[in-house]
């Protein structure tokens, strides 16, 4: 299986051309998806090469999803582009009531085959209405799901698998990882929805992630090496449906755990995560669960200070170590 290397975003734009390439039901659309090539250049060329089929939209998230989901269950395959998942809250009721419901109120008469892209989290200069990381929110809902690449050679392959599918899927990309690249398999089979991913061994500490957080942990996981802490990454890809068997294994070799997300640690999705371990295997945990987040604020526009509420590699390698040395190390 051969691969090009990628950066995020332009393997987006790749998982796009293919979809339009094979499914001549497929249309994009959203706010200067076409013309203009997307807001971050998602879009770049696809209105050129696929016309009509590539179109912009006014500005009314709800107006995007409730057209998405008419032309859905038409027999039509939308990808519908959100520029930013904060904007995702203006199109609640059509996501929740509508989107999430139309297959189960039909029963199983309407198939909604659609997509939705956004992006999620903070970069510099970014002010507090385009820098949530809102994925728990949509977890949460039944009918929807959802997934969070954290890597170009992912960010293709999932969606992908998210057009292909017959349920609606909400995909959050990371602003911050599009310039990252990575070698991606483009004439890899099509998977599934679903699915977790091991990116690292190791049998002192268990750490699961997702989307932007993904590449700091990694980082945190090559700096605990120094200190001969081993640790095995998890990355979690898709949180509905939710694959966790790699962290169980994985827990119940360990004995601690650490979930890692950029979103707001109180109401995380971490919580979840913590959650399903802790009735799973509690009482072999060798320490408590640790989650490390966002800080329960707003998020500033100023680097500086945004720095100082957003985890990265050095606050989560100083809480890890700290997690490793509670109780009776595993060896």
């Amino acid at each position: 299986m051969s691969g090009v290397e990628l950066s995020y975003i332009r393997a987006v734009n790749e998982a796009l051309s293919w979809a339009l390439g094979n499914y001549p039901e497929a249309i994009v659309f959203g706010e200067d998806v076409a013309l203009p090539n997307g807001p971050f250049g998602a879009t770049k060329g696809l209105n050129a090469r696929f016309g009509a089929r590539v179109f912009d939209t006014p500005i009314s998230e709800g107006a995007m999803v409730g057209t998405a989901l008419g032309a859905a269950v038409s027999g039509l395959r939308p990808i519908v582009e959100i520029m930013y998942g904060d904007f995702l809250l203006v199109a609640m009721d059509q996501i929740v009531n509508q989107v999430a419901n139309a297959r189960y109120v039909s029963n199983g008469a309407l198939v909604p085959r659609l997509t939705i892209r956004t992006q999620h989290g903070a970069t510099a200069g970014s002010c507090a209405q385009h820098s949530q990381s809102l994925e728990a929110l949509f977890a949460h809902i039944p009918g929807l799901r959802v997934g969070l690449a954290s890597n170009a050679r992912d960010a293709y392959a999932m969606l992908r698998a998210a057009i292909a599918a017959d349920d609606p899927v909400v995909l959050f990309e990371s602003r911050k990882l599009y310039g990252t690249k990575d070698i991606v398999p483009l004439d890899a089979p099509v998977e599934n929805v679903g699915g977790s991913r091991v990116l690292a061994f190791g049998d002192d500490l268990t750490i699961v992630s997702w989307g932007s957080t993904v590449p700091d942990v990694l980082a945190a996981q090559a700096a605990l090496a120094t200190e001969n802490v081993r640790a095995t990454v998890v990355d979690l890809r898709w949180l509905a449906p939710l694959d966790l068997a790699p962290v169980f294994e994985s827990v119940g070799q360990t004995k601690r755990l650490a979930v890692v997300h950029e979103a707001n640690t109180t109401g995380g999705f971490g919580a979840e995560v913590v959650a399903r371990v802790v009735e799973e295997l509690g009482p072999h945990l060798a320490a408590p669960p640790l989650r490390i987040g966002a800080r329960d604020c707003r998020i500033p526009a100023a680097p500086t200070l945004s720095a100082a509420v957003l985890p990265n590699a050095a606050r989560i390698t100083e809480e890890l170590l700290a997690l490793v040395s509670l109780g009776t190390r595993v060896t």
